[in-house]
């Protein structure tokens, strides 16, 4: 039997021990790997984020969800008994970032681009045919 319209765009995703868990009800944006310092301390090497609208992630169990204000306009989504970092939220966006990683498999994405790339550290290389912008971009 195959998936209604709805039940296509309807992906669970959680933190490694389960403390927090989503599901997101709607389409996701393509995955964007960022090289900023922020998101290699948080990650421990680069991330890799796809997005949905604010309205479509629905969690399902948030007690050990915890919010880190890490700049002025966002601030980021972790699971306080885990570590598992699971989202990227701007403070003037009407989308969240959640990290492709924690999404359940399969997801059905793919990455499109690598954004931060000026600040790229000097232990890897990008050998990809992806798009590659010096710091953010508006997708």
């Amino acid at each position: 039997m195959s998936k209604s319209a709805d039940e296509q765009h309807r992906l669970n995703g959680r933190c490694l021990c389960g403390g927090v868990r989503y599901e997101v009800r709607g389409p996701l944006r393509s995955v964007v790997n960022c090289h900023c310092g922020q998101c290699r301390r948080t990650h421990g090497h680069y991330s890799a984020y796809t997005a949905a609208a604010r309205d479509d992630l629905v969690l399902h169990d948030d007690r050990t969800l915890s919010w880190y204000e890490s700049s002025a306009i966002a601030h980021r989504g972790f699971c306080a008994r885990c570590g598992a970092s699971l989202f990227w939220d701007t403070h003037d966006r009407p989308t969240i970032s959640i990290a492709a990683g924690t999404l359940d498999q399969p997801t059905g994405l793919k990455t499109s681009a690598h954004i931060f790339v000026e600040d790229l550290p000097d232990y890897y290389t990008l050998d990809d045919n992806l798009e590659k912008w010096p710091r953010g971009h508006a997708g």
